[in-house]
């Protein structure tokens, strides 16, 4: 197996993280540094991050966050600003599942599931995005028709997608999209010569936070990570879980047992 690959699986980061973490020298393959992802490794080798073992067994755990604005979406920030990890404690390793910026609230996953994680970042997968998005004017009609059919930005052309203006309020939209650039929503509207004052994510593949305040957060049940692994192709997998998830908000608060896998 790639060591990216197991250190994925067994749940410490997704897959591009892994590849971070090894090319960055803090990954052991029975005592030797490796640095090259592709590595092959095997089960019963000692494979240690920053010295800590890593164990093959997997124990997956699944979050919901309804995120709250003025929260950085890393595990960690050198600067010392407000991370999402302030608001979403677990005993597991998880990590967020793609970027939300510092302004934008909504749904973003937690997980240690690597192979999940990895498959709903990557653009083959085509995971749908749905922001609602209020713009500091309204939005012209020919402006909201070339978003739907696409944007010329300095990375490329986006894929055409869905937009729907508010009737009564016309600075107001919903907008769907499936690639997941890097700040794509705001650099979009920007381009065409609006800013964005508020942007929330109201869904996420099968994922929204209906009834959640922000700051809340809670486990997925096992029907929301058989749908997610429905989406992206994973299939033969158990799902077990302790108790039924419940909501908790702020940080430092715990939640019942998460979804866990074998």
């Amino acid at each position: 197996m790639r060591l990216n690959k197991f250190l994925a699986d067994a749940g410490l980061a997704s897959r591009r993280k892994a590849d971070d973490l090894i090319k960055e020298g803090v990954v052991r393959v029975n005592k030797d540094i490796v640095t090259e992802p592709g590595t092959q490794v095997h089960p019963s080798d000692l494979i240690t991050v920053s010295g800590e073992p890593v164990s093959p067994e997997k124990r997956l755990t699944y979050i919901l966050l309804n995120k709250p604005k003025g929260y950085i979406t890393t595990t960690s920030d050198e600067r010392g600003r407000r991370t999402v990890m302030d608001i979403v404690h677990s005993r597991a390793r998880i990590f967020p599942v793609g970027r939300l910026d510092r302004n934008t609230t909504g749904v973003l996953l937690f997980t240690n599931d690597g192979e999940l994680a990895n498959r709903l970042m990557h653009p083959r997968y085509e995971i749908s995005r749905v922001y609602s998005a209020t713009l500091d004017k309204s939005i012209q009609l020919d402006d909201a028709k070339k978003i739907s059919a696409g944007v010329e930005l300095e990375d490329g052309m986006t894929s055409p997608c869905s937009i729907v203006i508010d009737p009564k309020k016309k600075n107001k939209v919903l907008l769907e999209i499936t690639e997941g650039k890097n700040r794509e929503v705001r650099r979009i509207f920007e381009a065409l010569g609006y800013d964005v004052e508020k942007l929330d994510r109201k869904m996420y593949a099968n994922l929204m936070t209906r009834g959640m305040k922000r700051g809340e957060f809670r486990h997925l049940t096992r029907q929301e990570v058989r749908e997610l692994e429905e989406i992206v192709g994973i299939r033969n997998r158990t799902v077990s879980t302790g108790q039924s998830p419940t909501s908790r908000r702020g940080p430092g608060r715990r939640t019942k047992r998460p979804v866990q896998r074998r």
